[in-house]
């Protein structure tokens, strides 16, 4: 199967009051059919935990009558420049696998890239396109562990307004 093509939306990103580059949309091709409808976000990075939300997502969008798919992927806070060099190779390196399963299964996406904390970002991505929910994995991190280290998933299951499922 040949890697999906993607188009940057809107063509030159999403850019903050001093000019930094801070956010960039990309779709599938063929894009969404239409991307206002059910959208569930999945929050996405190399990891294996965020491949298997994406899994889950695609499994339960696949029983769906009308569902989009987007994803989010949040880098932290890069200077000027090095967004401008580097925001879109990393954030298109993090989410190659998880769009490629998409892409295997026949799902459009829409891959959202921002700047930033993450599970404030990734809630402020999921209230913006009015989602019906997040999807998120856990990286199995123990209570302890989650206290001292805190998680994404933890942060965004208690800050956001939406239901979260988090995918062990």
């Amino acid at each position: 199967m040949s890697p999906t093509r993607m188009t940057p939306v809107p063509p030159g990103g999403e850019y903050d009051s001093d000019g930094r580059l801070v956010g960039l949309v990309y779709d599938s091709t063929p894009p969404l059919p239409v991307p206002g409808t059910n959208p569930w976000l999945v929050a996405v990075d190399s990891s294996d935990n965020a491949l298997r939300a994406v899994a889950h997502a695609a499994d339960q969008a696949t029983g769906m009558k009308a569902c989009a798919l987007h994803l989010v992927h949040v880098q932290p806070w890069l200077a000027k420049e090095a967004a401008e060099a580097e925001l879109a190779h990393r954030a298109l390196g993090a989410t190659a696998r998880a769009r490629d399963l998409l892409d295997a299964r026949g799902l459009p996406w829409r891959l959202h890239v921002a700047l930033g904390e993450p599970a404030e970002r990734i809630i402020h991505r999921a209230v913006r396109i009015s989602a019906s929910g997040i999807v998120i994995g856990s990286r199995g991190l123990n209570a302890i562990e989650s206290l001292l280290f805190g998680s994404v998933a933890y942060k965004v299951m208690h800050l956001s307004p939406l239901p979260v499922l988090v995918v062990p």
